[in-house]
């Protein structure tokens, strides 16, 4: 068998999962789920659609306002990566906690996005909480915080990581459709958010799985 056509070793495990790895991880699950984690791209296609042009104090309000719509499509990333359907209240849940754990990011992301980034690492994993444990309240941040703690470098530079790749593959992906498609750059920034931003999303929901397992792999190790 030639080298070309040997088989992709098999992922590490989450809790020894790297950056990289979450990265891959990503892209894999979106093209095996692909039909139903495209939509994930709706919201911030929108939103970034919509700000093309604005001022910073006008990309906040864009963001504030997307804000229950970019929580709900997490949440639907946290249910394709689990495999799970969580009834109608969890939904509501996530919702609501993923909205208000949100809005610190939205006002400092325009002008200070590392900041937005660190915010999220911290307690952004209050979705998938809510969405994957069925997570309630308070508990359910305190539980997004615990994880946090489990491993605080690894979901920044995921995080981090994430944000980066998208950030310059749909750049690249918008000026290749600017240039050779003829489109405006507001479709060209719709299309290649839509395609692109699914990733942002599933790599967040899979670094729960990470952040969970690197909790149970701390206290097996004080246990023995």
């Amino acid at each position: 068998m030639s080298a070309s056509t040997k088989p992709l070793p098999p992922p590490l495990p989450p809790e020894t999962r790297t950056v990289g790895q979450v990265v891959a991880e990503a892209i894999r699950l979106y093209s095996r789920r692909f039909r139903l984690a495209l939509p994930l791209g709706l919201p911030l296609a929108a939103a970034d659609t919509v700000a093309v042009g604005t001022t910073v104090a006008e990309k906040i309000v864009i963001l504030l306002v997307a804000t229950p719509a970019f929580t709900l499509a997490y949440a639907w990333a946290s249910a394709l990566a689990a495999d799970v359907r969580p009834p109608a209240g969890t939904w509501l849940r996530a919702v609501v906690l993923g909205s208000l754990v949100f809005v610190p990011a939205a006002l400092f992301f325009p002008w200070f996005a590392l900041l937005s980034v660190a915010w999220l690492a911290l307690v952004g994993l209050t979705v998938p909480v809510v969405t994957i444990e069925d997570g309630r309240g308070m508990q359910a941040l305190r539980r997004a915080v615990e994880l946090c703690r489990a491993d605080y470098v690894h979901a920044l530079g995921s995080l981090a990581t994430l944000v980066i790749v998208f950030v310059l593959s749909r750049v690249a992906l918008a000026f290749l459709l600017r240039e050779q498609a003829d489109n405006t750059i507001r479709a060209a920034v719709f299309v290649a958010d839509l395609v692109v931003s699914p990733i942002l999303f599933l790599g967040a929901a899979l670094l729960y799985f990470d952040q969970a397992a690197r909790v149970g792999s701390g206290s097996r190790a004080r246990r023995s």
